[in-house]
C-alpha cells in the first residue's frame, strides 16, 4: 500500500459562473491534471476530490454545480466537502488519511494560490510530506488594491517561491510521477 495521496482540490463547475473565469489556461492544466491523476491511479495511489462548498450561490450543492468539471472522468477512492479554504480543517479528510496511513500529499486543483497553496501549508503543519504539482494547478490574473495586476503565471511563481522548501516540494507531473515511482 501507498503511503501517498493525491488530492484534486475544487476542480468544480463552480468556478464556471464565476464573473473571473477564464479558459485561457484551463487546455493546459486539464492535459496535465489528467496526467496527474491516471499517472496516480496507475500506481495505485489514491485520489481524492474535495469539493469546496457554501450555503448559497454558485457553490452551494443546491446550485447543482459542485461537480467535477467536464474534462475530468475518474472515479475518486474519497471526496470531501470542504467550507473553508484548506482541505483539512474540518472536512474529516485528516483522519481519513490517517486512518489509511497517508503520510505524503500530491496537491493539484483550483485555485493556485487559494485552497492549494492553504492547503499545502495546513498539511505540512499537520507533519504531511508535501508535493505541490504547479503544472496541474490552475488560477487566474488578480489585482492589487494598487491597481497592479497579477497574470495567472505571476501568482503561480509566487506560489512556488513561499512554499518551496518551507512547506512543499514543487514539481510538475513528470517529477511527482517519478518521486512517486522511487518511493516503492
Amino acid at each position: 500500500m501507498t503511503h501517498s495521496a493525491l488530492l484534486n482540490i475544487d476542480v468544480q463547475r463552480s468556478f464556471e459562473h464565476k464573473d473571473f473565469w477564464q479558459q485561457n489556461d484551463l487546455p493546459a492544466f486539464s492535459a496535465a491534471l489528467t496526467r496527474l491523476i491516471d499517472g496516480c491511479q496507475t500506481r495505485n495511489v489514491p485520489v481524492i476530490d474535495v469539493f469546496h462548498v457554501n450555503p448559497d450561490g454558485v457553490f452551494s450543492l443546491d446550485s447543482g454545480l459542485v461537480t467535477p468539471m467536464s474534462f475530468l472522468s475518474h472515479q475518486p477512492q474519497h471526496v470531501v466537502h470542504k467550507h473553508v479554504h484548506n482541505s483539512l480543517t474540518e472536512s474529516g479528510l485528516d483522519g481519513w488519511l490517517r486512518e489509511n496511513g497517508i503520510t505524503h500529499l500530491i496537491i493539484a486543483g483550483m485555485r493556485t494560490e487559494q485552497c492549494c497553496e492553504t492547503t499545502a501549508r495546513v498539511a505540512s503543519d499537520l507533519g504531511y510530506t508535501v508535493t505541490f504539482v504547479t503544472e496541474a494547478t490552475l488560477t487566474f490574473p488578480m489585482t492589487h488594491a494598487s491597481g497592479i495586476t497579477l497574470s495567472a503565471q505571476d501568482i503561480k511563481l509566487r506560489t512556488e517561491l513561499v512554499l518551496a522548501d518551507r512547506f512543499a516540494t514543487i514539481s510538475d507531473v513528470t517529477g511527482a510521477l517519478a518521486e512517486l515511482d522511487r518511493a516503492v
